[in-house]
């Protein structure tokens, strides 16, 4: 199955109010493991590596080939994204990497420049066939650099998209990154008002610390891509801990890596289900 841009599986999503799950890739071994989850449900999805995680390995290149690998591999409809990307260098090259999506993250600018940057990047990669998305208005918790509480407007989101030409947006509506509680409250009623003035598809940034009955109100409001990271770090981690608390002589890795790995792909398997159900 042939490695396909956010821009195309996202509408298809969208055009049915169905959720598409995107996954942090942070080892080699998560691009696998969401892979073969989305496999065993028959459900299309993202792989994304964000700025952090290319700083974590050093470089793009090293994690990003090999996730590119895996996912030209796959039996389903898989999207390499670039997730969180502040860094222009870095996007140009993801776009040369064969990234089919990138996003560039400009919230922490004025709105002048978040466009000016924005439509740059746009401009880049519809050249090369990738698509991108954006974020307006500011989801907390990520870097100390977005206030919580605050939230996107949908006429000046409209007025962005159509500015830049992005091919998804991530917008502020009640979550914060990194959370590892998942009792965020969403607002509901503005993802429905966004749903009404956009004509790309929505993004849900810290997904991580909504509910399972939250995440399904979210897609039946409007939004599509859902982005989820913490969450499954706090489940691999568990297992990890619980493996080598029963095992206190192993030394071997894969032992654990394992352990906590298919803990990883039986929750992204779920979460896929219940993304689509909505």
């Amino acid at each position: 199955m042939p490695l396909v841009p956010l821009a195309h599986v996202a509408q298809e999503r969208a055009s049915v109010r169905a959720g598409l799950g995107a996954f942090n890739v942070i080892h080699l071994e998560n691009a696998e493991a969401f892979v073969r989850a989305a496999e065993r449900v028959g459900q299309p999805v993202v792989l994304q590596i964000s700025q952090n995680a290319a700083t974590y390995h050093g470089a793009l290149g090293p994690i990003s080939l090999g996730t590119l690998e895996v996912a030209r591999r796959a039996e389903v409809p898989v999207v390499v994204h670039l997730d969180h990307a502040e860094d222009l260098d870095l996007v140009y090259e993801a776009i040369d990497l064969g990234f089919t999506s990138i996003m560039y993250d400009g919230s922490a600018l004025n709105y002048d420049d978040n466009v000016r940057n924005t439509a740059d990047v746009v401009r880049r990669a519809h050249s090369a066939g990738i698509s991108v998305e954006a974020e307006l208005g500011k989801v907390g918790g990520k870097d100390g650099v977005h206030a919580p509480g605050v939230r996107t407007d949908p006429t000046e989101a409209a007025a962005f998209v159509a500015s830049t030409g992005v091919d998804a947006l991530a917008v502020a509506v009640g979550t914060s990154h990194a959370m590892t509680t998942r009792n965020a409250a969403l607002d509901l009623e503005l993802i429905g008002a966004m749903r009404r003035a956009l004509d790309v598809p929505l993004v849900l940034h810290g997904s991580s610390g909504v509910s399972d009955e939250g995440m399904v109100a979210a897609i039946r409001a409007g939004m599509t891509k859902i982005n989820v990271s913490t969450h499954l770090n706090k489940i691999f981690t568990a297992q990890v801990r619980e493996y080598l608390d029963e095992n206190p002589a192993v030394v071997d890795s894969r032992k654990y890596f394992g352990r906590g790995m298919n803990a990883v792909q039986d929750e992204v398997a779920r979460l896929l289900s219940l993304y689509a159900a909505p």
